[in-house]
């Protein structure tokens, strides 16, 4: 079973507080990943990573392989400029639909985390962008939101994602929801391998640690 995790991260000026914070969550989520070898030895993962600021969408990382992979620095992710929120999903999603195509045995699981509400799209509206989700999520794939300093959960739903939750820019708040994230992704994958509902309640807290 192949699982691709799709993480579109906010790289906007407004995430270099919390700069330090989001490289170490980031890299802490790889090991997560990479220690479920040995629980599910039959889920085989990838890592696509694209980070969007107004200068562009830049994937950072797409499809490789959990195993063997390096852990990004400062030099990769350099916050600045605006925060174009719906290019980036509309970009990031697209690619990755295209490249798997009706590949079998497949299973998708989108991360978006910022801390800002879109203010710089060219490409996509926020329309466009809720009809791609929704076509994709008839195709089994789960979509999650992580957003602070905006009203997370309208954001989310106006775009068909249900499983939202809110964090606190700070660089406390910002490790707890990676803690938060990593708890969710390994009930997601237990639910995965047990065949149970993933439809919704990513980030239920009476589902986890069960």
């Amino acid at each position: 079973m192949q699982i691709h995790n799709l993480i579109i991260l906010d790289e906007s000026g407004s995430m270099n507080s919390i700069k330090k914070e989001t490289i170490s969550g980031f890299n802490e989520l790889v090991q997560t990943l990479k220690g479920m070898k040995e629980r599910f030895p039959e889920q085989e993962h990838f890592i696509s990573l694209f980070t969007f600021n107004g200068e562009g969408i830049k994937p950072r990382l797409y499809k490789l392989p959990v195993k063997g992979l390096k852990e990004i620095d400062g030099k990769i992710y350099r916050p600045h400029a605006q925060t174009p929120l719906f290019d980036a999903i509309g970009t990031s999603v697209t690619k990755l639909r295209d490249d798997l195509g009706d590949l079998a045995d497949t299973n998708v699981l989108v991360t978006i985390l910022t801390d800002g509400r879109e203010n710089a799209s060219r490409e996509y509206t926020g329309t466009q962008v809720k009809r791609l989700i929704d076509e994709q999520k008839q195709k089994g794939w789960t979509f999650t939101y992580i957003g602070a300093n905006h009203d997370v959960e309208h954001v989310a739903t106006s775009i068909s994602i249900t499983n939202s939750i809110t964090f606190k820019a700070t660089s406390e708040g910002t490790a707890e929801i990676f803690s938060k994230e990593r708890t969710s992704r390994m009930e997601y994958l237990r639910k995965l391998n047990e065949n149970e509902d993933i439809s919704s309640g990513y980030y239920d807290e009476s589902d986890q640690g069960q």
